[in-house]
Protein backbone atom coordinates (compact mmCIF):
# COMPACT_ATOMS: atom_id res chain seq x y z
CA UNK A 1 0.00 0.00 0.00
CA UNK A 2 3.03 2.68 -0.63
CA UNK A 3 1.32 3.67 -4.10
CA UNK A 4 -1.33 5.77 -1.71
CA UNK A 5 1.25 8.28 0.12
CA UNK A 6 2.94 8.33 -2.73
CA UNK A 7 -0.12 9.59 -4.97
CA UNK A 8 -1.08 12.01 -2.15
CA UNK A 9 2.49 13.77 -2.19
CA UNK A 10 2.95 13.99 -5.71
CA UNK A 11 -0.82 15.26 -5.93
CA UNK A 12 0.04 17.96 -3.34
CA UNK A 13 3.34 18.85 -4.46
CA UNK A 14 1.73 19.27 -7.91
CA UNK A 15 -1.44 21.20 -6.08
CA UNK A 16 1.50 24.03 -4.72
CA UNK A 17 2.86 24.27 -8.34
CA UNK A 18 -0.17 25.11 -10.32
CA UNK A 19 -1.07 27.37 -6.89
CA UNK A 20 2.62 29.22 -7.29
CA UNK A 21 1.88 29.50 -10.96
CA UNK A 22 -1.08 31.28 -10.85
CA UNK A 23 0.42 33.88 -8.67
CA UNK A 24 3.63 33.91 -10.94
CA UNK A 25 1.50 34.36 -14.52
CA UNK A 26 0.05 38.24 -13.96
CA UNK A 27 -0.90 38.42 -16.97
CA UNK A 28 -3.48 36.47 -18.67
CA UNK A 29 -6.54 35.79 -16.88
CA UNK A 30 -7.02 32.67 -19.13
CA UNK A 31 -3.81 31.01 -18.01
CA UNK A 32 -4.79 31.75 -14.27
CA UNK A 33 -7.88 29.80 -14.60
CA UNK A 34 -6.60 26.90 -16.70
CA UNK A 35 -4.11 26.45 -14.17
CA UNK A 36 -7.08 26.98 -11.26
CA UNK A 37 -8.70 24.16 -12.94
CA UNK A 38 -5.30 22.13 -12.96
CA UNK A 39 -5.00 22.64 -9.22
CA UNK A 40 -8.43 21.78 -8.60
CA UNK A 41 -7.83 18.12 -10.53
CA UNK A 42 -4.57 17.77 -8.06
CA UNK A 43 -7.03 18.77 -5.04
CA UNK A 44 -9.45 16.19 -5.87
CA UNK A 45 -6.62 13.81 -6.01
CA UNK A 46 -5.37 14.72 -3.00
CA UNK A 47 -8.20 14.56 -1.12
CA UNK A 48 -9.84 11.27 -2.93
CA UNK A 49 -6.84 9.06 -2.50
CA UNK A 50 -6.15 10.57 1.61
CA UNK A 51 -10.04 9.17 2.56
CA UNK A 52 -9.30 5.48 0.99
CA UNK A 53 -5.57 5.92 2.79
CA UNK A 54 -7.25 6.57 6.24
CA UNK A 55 -9.74 3.94 5.55
CA UNK A 56 -7.51 0.85 4.90
CA UNK A 57 -5.38 2.50 8.18
CA UNK A 58 -7.85 2.50 10.45
CA UNK A 59 -11.06 0.12 9.08
CA UNK A 60 -13.69 0.99 11.04
CA UNK A 61 -17.07 2.01 10.20
CA UNK A 62 -16.29 6.01 11.45
CA UNK A 63 -13.43 6.08 8.94
CA UNK A 64 -15.61 4.58 6.45
CA UNK A 65 -18.06 6.94 6.32
CA UNK A 66 -15.34 9.57 6.26
CA UNK A 67 -13.48 8.18 3.64
CA UNK A 68 -16.62 7.85 1.66
CA UNK A 69 -17.49 11.42 2.18
CA UNK A 70 -13.96 12.14 1.29
CA UNK A 71 -14.05 10.51 -2.03
CA UNK A 72 -17.49 12.33 -2.92
CA UNK A 73 -15.78 15.84 -2.48
CA UNK A 74 -12.53 13.79 -4.63
CA UNK A 75 -14.29 13.01 -7.02
CA UNK A 76 -16.59 16.09 -7.49
CA UNK A 77 -13.37 17.89 -7.66
CA UNK A 78 -11.36 16.35 -10.44
CA UNK A 79 -14.63 16.43 -12.38
CA UNK A 80 -15.71 19.86 -12.43
CA UNK A 81 -11.75 20.56 -12.58
CA UNK A 82 -11.91 18.60 -15.91
CA UNK A 83 -14.49 20.43 -16.88
CA UNK A 84 -12.60 23.41 -16.79
CA UNK A 85 -9.80 22.62 -18.09
CA UNK A 86 -10.94 21.68 -21.26
CA UNK A 87 -13.05 24.44 -21.68
CA UNK A 88 -9.84 26.53 -20.68
CA UNK A 89 -7.64 25.05 -23.23
CA UNK A 90 -10.72 25.17 -26.08
CA UNK A 91 -10.45 29.15 -25.44
CA UNK A 92 -7.07 29.38 -25.70
CA UNK A 93 -6.66 27.65 -28.83
CA UNK A 94 -9.54 29.42 -29.80
CA UNK A 95 -8.07 32.74 -28.91
CA UNK A 96 -4.55 31.93 -29.84
CA UNK A 97 -4.41 29.47 -33.13
CA UNK A 98 -0.72 29.83 -34.09
CA UNK A 99 0.78 28.70 -31.02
Amino acid sequence: MIIFPIVIVVSAVLWVYYKVAIVRNKGDGLTQSYFNAKSRICLGTFISFFGVNQYLFYLSQLALFIALLFLALGVLQIYVGFKEARHYKKEYRRLYPTE
